[in-house]
């Protein structure tokens, strides 16, 4: 009965988008207060109606409920609960409820806290909320219903992938989704603009805090899955540039620009055009991702389906979303003018330089994601584009915008001096050359890219606390008074240095790991040693050992470092009987400075056992650097701009109100 309820209350929220979409929009366009109003308790209603679908799938999963299809290919009852539940999203069908349950959220939220949101467009964002709704609640309803009963239940369940069977990858979907969704908030609130005719400081004020929500949540999302890559799948990598990987980052890169975007715009009437391009865009990068996930385009470890029938099911909702916002952009976006102007040294201009240089990266991802299947569909001809590519073309996009982030900080509005501007940072600038120096004179044998990397994180980090020091005068006023401006800091200011910091301790992570990281590949018998710089690393033996719902092969490697025993490490071959699948599990100790990282594989016909080992020198920063940089936007939420009114939300001359 649990199915049936899920099922119905599904059917009912769609109905219920389905009037949101129209009822409202026809009010705001004839001025009908009462029919804009119906769209606020519409969006409740719809939440609560697909809040109760979710839950009763996940009831399904939790009392192992094999009448229904879905549960039965994914699930199984000797499975930890923690992996019934998650169960629910680790599936191409639950996914797409949790999506649709995110989207609902969303416009619930907007509902309630968006009181000193004009009527009109108040109506026309939960409109615009609504139509995505109701697309995508077809598309499950029509191609994907996660509510399907079996004529014959199976006595027990066919498990779920063992991959997805990891703490880290268990929250990485829900974290990657209220990212992706969130973005939809910013594309509402873009076409909802563009119908109305108005773009201002307020309407900035309003669609900031979703893109930060936003952006949040995909930092943690993207953080979690590279997490998840280095420590589960054994090939010592935290990042690959998969498909499915980039699918993530580009709406992360557009929505960082939208977030610096939208700045100039609430600050300085400018922009605007630009920064409504950059809504519409951050969520159609979201949207691509959906299709490039779900549509069999490309074979992923992360993708969820392959049936060609959801994959044009997508393209359409692709198609008309994407290319009725950019329509209506190209017909109103040309009559949206500003009344500011700013010269070229100013923090416009720098932010400016910022969005060019985030939206040109993420522009490179997409290329390189997409042309495989464009050269496929228009030669025949299968090109692989890896790693190489990616690195070449992406990186120097970061380095020009981890060189102008602390220049474009310290900047005032309007016109500036570069000179004047850039004295608070001689400091940064002196230790970032200094430790570069180091780097590069002490290394031996490593990259360039250490010391450049080194460097270019220094400046970063020492920019962002140069420039919050110039802000609360640190050093230039008692320290008292330094105490209380601190304490005075809005939490934006306070959000923004904390996320730069992060910002430069990845970037730190990152240089230093691929250029120093050093890899063994060989066969060790039991009482071997490999020796990799002052580790001596040790192979004692395999024993068979049982885990809840696995059985495996579990190694034993003992490190020693000037002759002393300093850990024991047990990587793992784990064999999952229900799902007939192997996973490894590496074996890590871990500090601050390095990773020792051990990975066990296949016997050998003499014995032996195949072993990599892998020291990696400051991987943690890496996921440090995003912890921060998510804390950073924690911080910025709380600012308390952005929970009182926004100023007036007057009209532009350009564009009459419909």
């Amino acid at each position: 009965m649990t199915a049936e309820l899920g099922h119905f209350t599904l059917i009912l929220a769609f109905i219920i988008a389905l009037a949101q979409s129209i009822v409202p929009l026809i009010g705001a366009h004839k001025g009908w207060s009462d029919w804009m109003r119906i769209a606020g308790p519409a969006a409740q209603v719809q939440f609560v109606l697909v809040g109760i679908s979710f839950a009763m799938l996940t009831v399904a999963f939790v009392t192992s409920d094999f009448s229904l299809w879905l549960v039965a290919n994914n699930s199984h009852s000797t499975k930890p609960m923690l992996y019934k539940i998650t169960g629910v999203w680790g599936n191409h069908e639950g996914s797409m409820l949790l999506w649709v349950s995110i989207l609902a959220l969303f416009g619930a939220m907007v509902a309630v806290w968006g009181g000193n949101l004009p009527p009109s467009l108040k109506a026309r964002v939960l409109s615009v909320q609504a139509m995505i709704g109701a697309a995508f609640y077809a598309f499950i309803l029509f191609t994907s219903n996660p509510f399907m009963r079996l004529a014959r239940p199976p006595m027990d369940g066919e498990g779920l992938n063992p991959l997805l069977q990891d703490p880290g990858l268990a929250f990485h979907p829900p974290f990657l989704y209220l990212g992706y969704v969130g973005l939809s908030m910013a594309f509402s609130f873009a076409v909802a603009a563009l119908i109305e005719g108005r773009v201002d400081a307020a309407w900035a004020r309003w669609v900031r805090p979703w893109t930060l929500a936003a952006w949040l949540f995909l930092t943690i999302g993207i953080g979690l899955g590279s997490w998840w890559a280095y420590y589960e799948l054994g090939w010592g990598g935290w990042w690959f540039w998969d498909p499915v990987e980039n699918a993530s980052f580009m709406p992360w890169l557009v929505a960082a620009a939208l977030l610096h975007s939208a700045i100039v715009v609430e600050k300085r009437d400018a922009l605007k055009s630009w920064t409504i391009l950059l809504a519409i865009l951050a969520f159609s990068f979201s949207l691509i991702g959906t299709f490039i996930v779900r549509s069999g385009v490309i074979t992923s470890v992360h993708a969820f389906a392959n049936d060609p029938e959801r994959g044009v099911f997508i393209l359409i909702i692709l198609a008309v979303a994407i290319g009725g916002a950019l329509t209506l952009y190209t017909l109103r976006a040309p009559m949206l003018k500003t009344t500011a102007v700013f010269g070229m040294v100013s923090r416009e201009s720098a932010l400016v330089m910022n969005n060019l240089l985030l939206t040109v990266s993420a522009a490179v991802v997409f290329v390189g994601t997409i042309w495989p299947l464009v050269a496929e569909m228009t030669t025949g001809a299968k090109i692989s584009v890896g790693a190489p590519f990616f690195n070449l073309a992406f990186t120097p996009f970061v380095i020009a915008l981890a060189v102008i982030l602390p220049i474009g900080a310290m900047l005032p509005w309007k016109r500036g001096n570069l000179t004047r501007a850039a004295q608070p940072l001689w400091g940064a600038v002196a230790l970032s050359v200094t430790l570069g120096a180091v780097v590069w004179a002490v290394q031996t044998g490593g990259r360039v890219m250490a010391p450049i990397g080194v460097a270019l994180a220094t400046w970063v980090v020492a920019g962002a606390l140069a420039d919050f020091g110039q802000r609360v005068k640190l050093f230039r006023a008692p320290a008292a008074e330094s105490a209380r401006r601190a304490r005075n800091l809005p939490g934006g200011d306070w959000g923004k240095m904390i996320a730069h910091v992060g910002f430069g301790l990845t970037i730190f992570g990152i240089a230093t790991i691929t250029a120093w990281e050093l890899e063994d590949i060989r066969t060790m018998q039991v009482g071997d040693s490999v020796t990799l710089r002052q580790y001596d690393i040790r192979f004692d033996g395999v024993d068979q050992v049982r885990g809840p719902n696995y059985v495996a092969q579990q190694g034993t490697f003992t490190l020693i470092t000037d002759g002393r025993e300093i850990a024991t490490l047990h990587p793992e071959k784990r064999i999952y009987p229900v799902e007939a699948m192997p996973t490894t599990e590496a074996a890590i100790n871990q500090s601050l400075t390095r990773d020792v990282y051990v990975v066990l594989g296949d016997q050998q016909d003499d014995g032996g056992w195949a072993v990599r080992s892998y020291i990696k020198p400051f991987a943690n920063w890496i996921w440090i650097g995003t912890i921060i940089m998510g804390l950073g936007g924690v911080v910025s939420l709380t600012d308390r701009r952005f929970r009182v009114a926004a100023p007036g939300h007057k009209p532009l001359n350009a564009v009459p109100a419909e």
